[in-house]
């Protein structure tokens, strides 16, 4: 069981317990858990009792004692305990069970691991200046939105400069000039929602002759939208201070250590065993990217994606020099190197899919 299985658990018992009129309170979009801090009480915790509890003019330990009976005897669940003033434990069957589940979910779900349907219920209309910062964001805000199931049209003012050839390069696309019409290929009643970001003070072709395409757009997402986008030569300076490079060198070196292993005859485990403590931030992490996707997709916000990329990225080098994935020297190769060569290329697979999502290649050498 993933974070977000037992999130999309708690969730289904909070709507039980409504309709069984076990409990009397607005049903919250998402419920969010966390990994228990140190000292804490089982594998994740969750505060939703102490959220709903106003709305159900009952204390928070009563709620909490509610959601808990529903929740305990879902499958993978080991137990459920009530700490402190309402918060409910969680602990899962076995050892290393939700890690395996976070592996199983990248491998299998690949470059596509954290989209979702949470907005398929949502029409969206982005409205943006003919400026090359809001041009590259509405694009990325489209990227997000749609990778969590909502229906987008986005349209860019007719006023302005000129950049439509120069924004094809940077894998911009704009569906209408003008203000759009009150109906739509996406529906009648979309409302416009403005991407006004602070202008990035250059054109796009002047971003493409000095930083090329991929340090443009990272140059321009990277900051919130409310931020001035910084778009020096420091974007393609190849080392760890930068940290594009740092993303796009993890992922290339994630690649690395694939062909290393194939050429010593191993491939990564699919039962992995419980993880040293060095990959416990990794594991966190990537267990955690779903949420990301989602909260940036709700809040058109693609700098959010790019801070989660750097901490992988991050995450993952501190993991690799702790437990390096390959043997050195005379060492075979054994279970452990199979089981973080799996945790590494599930680290891979996060950080290619979230450049993508930001509209920037992911070379497998650099």
């Amino acid at each position: 069981m993933t974070p977000a299985d037992l999130s999309r658990t708690v969730l289904h018992a909070v709507h039980r317990a409504v309709a069984e009129n076990a409990l009397r309170a607005p049903v919250p979009a998402r419920v969010r858990v966390e990994r228990t801090r140190p000292g804490g009480s089982g594998d994740y915790a969750c505060a939703v009792a102490l959220q709903l509890a106003g709305d159900a003019g009952l204390p928070a330990l009563e709620v909490a004692r509610i959601l808990r009976e529903r929740v305990a005897a879902e499958p993978g669940i080991g137990r459920v305990e009530i700490t402190g003033p309402g918060f409910l434990s969680f602990t899962l069957d076995a050892p290393g069970d939700s890690d395996r589940a976070v592996l199983d979910a990248v491998r299998e779900q690949g470059s596509a691991y954290g989209h979702g349907g949470a907005l398929r219920d949502e029409v969206l209309r982005f409205h943006h200046a003919r400026e090359v910062r809001a041009a590259v964001t509405a694009d990325a805000v489209r990227r997000l939105v749609v990778s969590q199931g909502a229906r987008v049209r986005i349209s860019c003012e007719e006023a302005g400069e000129a950049g439509e050839a120069e924004w094809g390069l940077l894998g911009v696309t704009v569906d209408a000039y003008g203000t759009p019409p009150v109906t739509s290929p996406v529906g009648p009643s979309a409302p416009l929602i403005p991407v006004r970001p602070v202008p990035a003070g250059a054109t796009a072709r002047e971003l493409l002759e000095r930083l090329g395409p991929d340090a443009t757009r990272w140059g321009l997402l990277r900051p919130a939208s409310h931020d001035r986008a910084p778009l020096g030569d420091e974007l393609l300076v190849q080392g760890e201070a930068n940290p594009l490079f740092l993303v796009r060198y993890a992922y290339a070196r994630t690649r690395a250590l694939t062909r290393g292993a194939a050429a010593l005859g191993f491939t990564p485990a699919t039962d992995a065993a419980p993880y040293e403590s060095p990959a416990r931030p990794l594991l966190d992490l990537l267990a955690d990217h779903p949420r990301v996707l989602l909260t940036a997709a709700r809040h058109r916000a693609p700098d959010r994606v790019a801070r989660q990329l750097e901490a992988v990225a991050h995450a993952f080098f501190d993991f690799h020099d702790s437990c390096p994935p390959l043997p050195s020297g005379d060492e075979k190769p054994s279970a452990a190197h199979r089981s973080r060569l799996a945790l590494a290329e599930a680290a891979g697979t996060v950080l290619a899919g979230g450049l993508s999502l930001l509209g920037i290649s992911a070379p497998a050498h650099l």
